[in-house]
């Protein structure tokens, strides 16, 4: 039976809020499919505002992915702000999608993509304005399952009570898996409902399905065990891992926003996962191994996408673009194709050590030359070993004096701040550090306008990672130390109008640091904190750390636990951790090892280049590390004249 769009509704709300544009729909390379003609109906939420939420690329993988399929529907959600919410309310309005703005709660799946646990409020928000009840126990046939994906979905413990099922690692295969069993499921009838379908998902390991296993505690609060509770139902879920890129080259057609967005880019992923071994990446860990984009695939992807959006800039993304095999080539060879337009290329994620002069020349050739972005995460050279960040002072002076030589007046250095290990010193040497930078710049160029940003991040330790077992710093000393750095940077006045400094407090970090490493009965504080008004907690603006507390304090009261319990404790190798029975290939003693070799300040190497280091991977999940050479040329495609414009920054 049809559904009714919402939007007759929805429109006479729109004059009431700001930026009504944002949830109109109707951008180009939309798709729009009748309700009828279809047997599985897809929705997809990034869970934050339209600005944040349309330019992410997992979303707009999978959107494509799903509508190429003739018995499948996907249409995209995005989270409403504050001020629509409550009139959305007042006016019985639900939760809808932009292409039909038909009810989410119409739909068969719900599908959310979570980059950070902080948008788990805005998820509650969504299903609770779909008319979907929060708590997947009490959801009945007519509901959509609701399905977690991203890189969150790695540990969805927190959220276990509200979401129906997870879906770990690369999406592609997974959702048309996930499709083919539901609509194989609805030809025959719907037998045995909502708790069979659910079933019938779990024993084909396509998800994880948080109701099919009981979590059984120690008196002091640790987990005793995790155990399947239904026969067929795997013991362990694995991830999902796409093996050949060059099959997947999407998104073909990415989406145009309307209103502004974050990122007004084309992006072409060039290529996923990452090797280099950092340990307190959760996305370098669960991604592995790394597969290569051939460069042939990615012009043809870039040329696609600018004849299909119009975009004037596209993005080379991967967790370390610089590291491609062949980036020389690509870089070159794109330089050469949109010479004399008006395209600009950016590379993003630039490693210290991956950083080629000749390369940035290459990709700036008739361009402009904007800011660049390194990240030596670790002030000094001791923490750098620790969290196998293999970069000395040197290569981090010598790279930046390179780029200043080479015409860059502007860099931007990223570090973190409570770090394993960490002390004052640590943290300190950040300001030596941006000191000599500036010096070494002033020097080269001989000019006084030399600029460098430092913007520090607070360290949250992370599943599925050495760093999982690690005590997390407490929120004042990360503020006091911070407090430290900033007062050493402006101490030398040589310098100090020459450096910027960006930093969050460490509350924020608290609070993500409880979601990535809770358990399922952190699912209360969520509920508690949503039900008292949070609402976008990724930005400053809205969060409460206060909020947060208090609630956890009303919804862990009758526990042995608490917020310290779940941030600020270090883990034995004993302890049974809420995630050990979702498999990201990664070795539970290999991890353990690289922990105690962090301990010891070991570096380990790439293992691209250098012998396995048996992390379990391409053992346990029959996968291979991908890289070039391509062995075919770029593909020559046609010139529109104009001029180029390709930076580097991140």
């Amino acid at each position: 039976m049809s559904v009714q769009s919402v939007f007759p509704a929805l429109e006479r709300l729109l004059p009431l809020v700001q930026k009504p544009v944002q949830y109109v729909g109707g951008e180009l390379n939309a798709v729009v499919k009748p309700w009828d003609d279809v047997t599985v109906r897809w929705v997809l939420m990034y869970p934050d505002a339209y600005e944040v939420g349309i330019p992410n690329q997992g979303v707009q993988i999978l959107y494509e992915v799903l509508n190429e399929r003739m018995d499948t529907l996907c249409e995209r959600s995005y989270a409403v702000w504050p001020d629509l919410e409550k009139l959305m309310r007042e006016n019985n309005v639900p939760q809808f999608t932009l292409e039909s703005h038909r009810p989410v709660g119409a739909f068969d799946v719900f599908g959310l993509s979570f980059a950070t646990e902080l948008g788990y409020t805005n998820m509650l928000t969504a299903i609770d304005l779909a008319g979907i009840p929060i708590h997947s126990a009490d959801r009945g046939d007519n509901d959509p399952i609701v399905v977690a994906g991203g890189h969150a979905a790695f540990n969805p413990e927190a959220v276990a009570d509200f979401i129906d099922c997870a879906v770990m690692g690369d999406g592609e295969q997974a959702v048309l898996a996930m499709t083919d069993i539901i609509a194989d499921f609805r030809r025959n009838g719907s037998p045995g409902g909502r708790e069979e379908l659910l079933l019938r998902l779990a024993k084909a390991g396509v998800v994880y399905v948080p109701k099919f296993y009981d979590v059984e505690y120690h008196e002091d609060g640790r987990i005793r065990r995790v155990a399947p509770n239904q026969p067929g139902v795997p013991w362990r879920v694995a991830k999902h891992t796409v093996m050949n890129l060059d099959e997947w080259p999407y998104p073909k057609a990415p989406l145009v926003p309307l209103a502004e967005s974050v990122h007004e880019r084309m992006s072409v992923e060039i290529f996923r996962g990452c090797t280099r071994g950092c340990r307190f990446c959760q996305a370098g860990m669960i991604t592995r191994p790394v597969r290569e984009r051939s460069k042939t695939t990615i012009a043809e992807m870039v040329n696609n996408g600018l004849e299909k959006t119009g975009y004037e800039e596209i993005g080379l993304l991967s967790l370390s673009s610089a590291d491609h095999s062949e980036i020389a080539e690509i870089a070159k060879g794109l330089a050469d194709q949109y010479e004399d337009t008006q395209t600009a290329l950016s590379l993003p994620s630039t490693r210290v050590d991956a950083f080629n002069i000749d390369l940035a020349n290459e990709l700036s050739r008739n361009g402009r030359r904007s800011g660049l972005t390194f990240a030596p995460e670790g002030g000094s050279e001791r923490i750098r070993k620790v969290i196998n960040k293999m970069v000395t002072e040197e290569d981090l002076v010598r790279t930046v004096t390179t780029a200043y030589a080479a015409g860059w007046r502007q860099v931007k250095l990223y570090f973190m701040c409570g770090l394993p290990t960490e002390e004052d010193e640590d943290v300190l040497q950040i300001a030596r550090l941006a000191h000599e930078v500036i010096k070494a710049g002033r020097e080269v160029t001989g000019r006084k306008d030399i600029r460098c940003t430092v913007s520090i991040g607070g360290f949250v330790p992370k599943p599925h990672t050495p760093f999982q077992w690690a005590a997390q710093l407490d929120h004042a000393t990360t503020d006091s130390r911070l407090k430290k750095l900033r007062d050493a940077i402006r101490e030398d006045r040589a310098y100090a109008k020459s450096i910027g400094v960006r930093y969050h407090d460490g509350k924020p970090g608290i609070v993500e640091g409880l979601l990535s490493r809770g358990d399922r009965r952190v699912g209360r504080v969520i509920e508690q904190v949503w039900r008292d008004g949070a609402r976008f907690d990724g930005w400053s603006e809205h969060f409460s750390y206060d909020n947060w507390m208090k609630a956890a304090e009303v919804a862990l009261a009758d526990l042995p636990v608490d917020v310290d319990w779940y941030t600020i404790r270090e883990r034995e190798l004993s302890e049974v951790l809420p995630w050990d029975h979702l498999d990201s290939g990664l070795d539970k003693e290999w991890l353990w090892e690289d922990w105690q070799d962090a301990l010891a300040e070991v570096e380990v190497e790439d293992c691209r280049w250098t012998p396995c280091f048996d992390c379990g991977v391409c053992d346990h999940m029959g996968t291979e590390i991908q890289v070039g050479p391509t062995n075919t040329v770029m593909l020559p495609m046609p010139v529109i004249p104009s001029k180029v414009t390709v930076s580097s920054e991140s």
